[in-house]
This record gives C-alpha cells, structure tokens and sequence, in this order.
C-alpha cells in the first residue's frame, strides 16, 4: 500500500513590497511522503513571490508531468511553471515549450554544483533561476507546524517570515534572468 501526503493548512498574509500586493491566502499544502520540509517551505516561499489568485500549487512529486506550482489562464494555457530542487537542462527546456514563463526556484545545499555543472546550457534556456539561501531554507522549515498562519513581508530579495514558532529572514539570488538579456 503506497503511503499517503501529509496534510498541512496554512494562512500566508503577503505584504509584498515589490509588487505591491497586500493578501491573504489559504493554502492546502500536500507533503508528499518523499518530500522535505525544506522542499515544502521552498514551494511556499515560490508561491509568496509569485503570488496570484491563478497561481496553484500542483500535485507536485506525485505527478511528474505537472510543475510544481503553475499558473493558467482561464482557456487553460500555461502562463507561468514553476519547478523546484535541481531540475535538468531538458525538463527546463520543455516547460519553456509549454509556458509563457518558466522559473526555477533551488534551494539545496547541492544547488551550486548544480548551476555550475550547467549554467551555460540553462543561460541560453528562456527561463529565469533564484536560489534560496540554504541554510535558511531550514531554520523556516524547523517553524512547521500541520497548521499555520505566517506574516510574510517580502521586500527587495528577503522575505521576512513571521510566525508563532519563530521569525525567519530568507535571502535568495537571481542565478540568470530573461529579463537581464
């Protein structure tokens, strides 16, 4: 019998300074059983800089075909796919194919071998790529909790993170955009 996601809720109030949305949401967030914490707070922390009421996180783990957040129209294009970790050169390229905008969050501690190995191949891909500070990404995922409400105020490359368990400021840097080009 395969094993089943862990549920967790949480009530994200943005204050995102960049962009000037000021929201609440309420998400429904499924753990799959092979995913981290730190891979769970990356995909919360990439739906806070991109969010938007079409903006949703996906299956995830559990379907490949999918990213995992997306954001689509409403005659079901791809607007924006969002791929978290280390994906490859190839799967980056044929979600450029199938979306308006692709970005790829990383966050592990692996990440630098990872654009290194590759940044040539993905620099010429039409896709953007932020790397989140790692150690970072785990002191937010020790805050986790099956339910939460977290104060997110995002302002130039940081987001501040409030909560009940604890604050956490998580730092992030743009590998390569297609808007520098």
């Amino acid at each position: 019998m395969a094993l089943k996601p862990v549920i967790y809720k949480l009530n994200l109030n943005l204050s995102d300074l960049n962009r000037q949305v000021y929201q609440d949401y309420n998400l429904t967030i499924a753990l799959h059983p092979s995913e981290t914490f730190e891979r769970m707070v990356a995909r919360i922390l990439a739906f806070a800089l991109n969010a938007s009421d079409q903006l949703t996180l996906t299956k995830g783990l559990s379907t490949v075909e999918e990213p995992d957040l997306w954001q689509k129209s409403l005659d079901g294009q791809t607007e924006l796919w969002i791929e978290l970790g280390e994906p490859s050169v190839d799967r980056v390229k044929k979600a450029s194919r199938i979306a308006n905008r692709v970005k790829v969050y990383t966050f592990n501690s692996k990440s630098d071998v990872w654009w290194l190995q590759d940044q040539d191949k993905f620099k010429r891909l039409d896709a953007d790529f932020i790397q989140f500070d790692n150690e970072q990404i785990q002191q937010l995922a020790s805050l986790i909790t099956r339910t939460m409400k977290w104060f997110v105020t995002l302002s130039e490359n940081t987001a501040s993170i409030n909560c009940e368990q604890g604050d956490v400021d998580v730092s992030w840097t743009l590998l390569n955009s297609q808007e520098q080009q």
